[in-house]
């Protein structure tokens, strides 16, 4: 482990200014200044490690939060890993948990990781990424290799972690393969040599016992920065498919551009501190401009065709700003909606919206009709008990949801 001190530049400093923007945390900053000195007198760039595991399919804009900041260290010459979590999705993470995740199966996670690299190049640099799965250096380990790399760490110390004091303090059971993960995502730390991993605050646990592992290792400890979890379109709960508040990033345009101008005026700043790649100087003057009296909106057009840009292409991006302003200025209905068709005509309009994933539930959808906000072919729906024969209705539900759907 290096004991030099190296001398902190004003390009020292810049970068590390970099590094704090937007973050919740990072450990130790006096010890990250140290090892950008070193890099740029070296001219050795850092290794910076982002893991995730492939749970889902799809990656929305909560988990760009964390690959915005990996690009930011990237464009600095840095070295970013992009660690796939082939080995520890088996186990299943136990963060914020208060039951045992039920691991998954080698071919839902192999089905899953087909796409996550491909979206995390949207925000990466493809050509300077390096691609890592921890079933690498995991499988090999085997049982001997676990049970050694598990006497490295005691029972009190992951007894710290919060949610495992709740769970046991509330007589709820926690599986010993869960101690596992924590392990398991500290020992990729170790396998790669990293100099500073990246993730949300609800992984700060995991990222310091890869810390606390690189020393058992006589490796230099790893700093860890956390970034803040981006809350859903909703300003409440955090993004997340399972609240139905996200944005996915492989969204139609159009989808993207309704969400984000959804958005309320106070959480629109939230989105550009950590998802917009404008300067901090840039964003603090547009927000001088709307505090003075410019409207809301432009902002958040602003934005939205920025992550549309991102995602898709510039011209999706003023495409869909045209599509926006057709369909709530003009009242025009959009010329690209999903199409459905439901079995079993004729059936009752509060089932039609339901399966037609226009709504949640029955509940969502008697309020919807309540509050005059869902239409039949530009017709306001006034009727709970209106039923639909065999056809073809373009349904609106609010202003953004559109389907075609064909009844059968």
């Amino acid at each position: 482990m290096s004991t030099q001190k190296y001398t902190i530049s004003q390009d020292t400093e810049a970068q590390l200014r970099v590094a704090l923007r937007g973050c919740d945390e990072l450990l130790v900053q006096a010890e990250f200044a140290q090892k950008l000195a070193r890099s740029q007198a070296t001219g050795i760039p850092l290794r910076i490690k982002l893991g995730l595991d492939p749970t889902a399919p799809d990656i929305h804009l909560g988990h760009t939060v964390v690959l915005n900041k990996m690009r930011q260290l990237q464009d600095l010459g840095h070295t970013v890993i992009f660690l796939i979590g082939d080995f520890t999705s088996m186990i299943g993470d136990p963060s914020g948990r208060n039951t045992t995740r039920p691991p998954l199966t080698r071919e839902q996670i192999a089905e899953n990781a087909k796409t996550y690299y491909a979206q995390a190049s949207l925000v990466l640099d493809p050509a300077k990424t390096e691609i890592r799965y921890n079933s690498e250096w995991c499988d090999p380990l085997g049982a001997r290799g676990i049970i050694q790399l598990a006497s490295r760490y005691t029972v009190a110390r992951m007894m710290e972690r919060d949610d495992f004091t709740k769970r046991f303090k509330g007589g709820v059971p926690i599986s010993v393969h869960e101690f596992l993960y924590p392990l398991m995502q500290g020992y990729d730390s170790v396998a790669l040599k990293s100099d500073l991993e990246l993730g949300g605050t609800d992984q700060k646990f995991n990222l310091l016992v890869g810390r606390e592992l690189q020393k058992e290792y006589g490796q230099e400890p790893q700093c860890i920065l956390t970034m803040p979890l981006l809350e859903g379109t909703d300003g409440v709960e955090k993004m997340s498919k399972s609240k139905n508040n996200y944005i996915g990033i492989g969204e139609a345009p159009d989808s993207m551009f309704g969400k984000l101008m959804s958005i309320s005026d106070t959480l629109m700043w939230r989105y550009f501190e950590l998802l917009s790649f404008d300067s901090l100087e840039d964003i603090a003057k547009l927000r001088a401009e709307i505090e003075a009296g410019r409207n809301p909106r432009d902002a958040k057009v602003q934005l939205a065709q920025e992550i549309i840009t991102r995602f898709h292409s510039k011209q999706a991006a003023h495409d869909a700003l045209a599509n926006f302003e057709a369909r709530f200025r003009d009242g025009a209905i959009p010329e690209n909606m999903p199409e459905i068709t439901l079995p079993g005509a004729p059936l009752g309009v509060l089932k039609v919206l339901r399966e037609a994933g226009l709504v949640a539930s029955g509940a969502e959808a008697q309020r919807n009709i309540e509050q005059g906000g869902v239409k039949i072919d530009s017709v306001k729906v006034e009727d709970k008990g209106l039923t639909l024969i065999a056809g073809t209705y373009v349904i609106q539900v609010g202003k953004r949801k559109f389907a075609r759907v064909t009844l059968a």
